[in-house]
């Protein structure tokens, strides 16, 4: 004769919930997600408005050194921005015929 709790058990297993609840876990990844994607955005946007303030603080001391450097550079960056887009447009079916 089986013992009384094991009975039990059996008839309660299959109401019993799973061992591994996958959508408590699921929201749970979520909100750490959610928490660290929060943290980045405040962190990022602390660096950037430091950056943007250091870069005001100092524009007229740059802002003649790079009109002088500029102006001879201008074809060469035209250049290197015509061969990125074309890299960027074509570069994917570069590496789809390549593979």
């Amino acid at each position: 004769m089986p013992h009384p709790d094991d009975r039990l058990r059996a008839l309660f297993a299959a109401d019993a919930p799973p061992t591994r609840d996958h959508a408590f876990e699921a929201a749970v990844f979520e909100r750490l997600a959610r928490r660290a994607f929060l943290l980045d955005l405040a962190a990022l946007s602390a660096i950037s408005l430091a950056g943007a303030g250091l870069l005001w603080l100092l524009w007229p001391a740059i802002s003649p050194a790079l009109m002088a450097v500029g102006q001879g550079l201008a074809p060469a960056a035209l250049g290197l921005g015509v061969v990125a887009v074309l890299l960027t447009l074509g570069g994917g079916r570069i590496l789809e015929a390549g593979t």
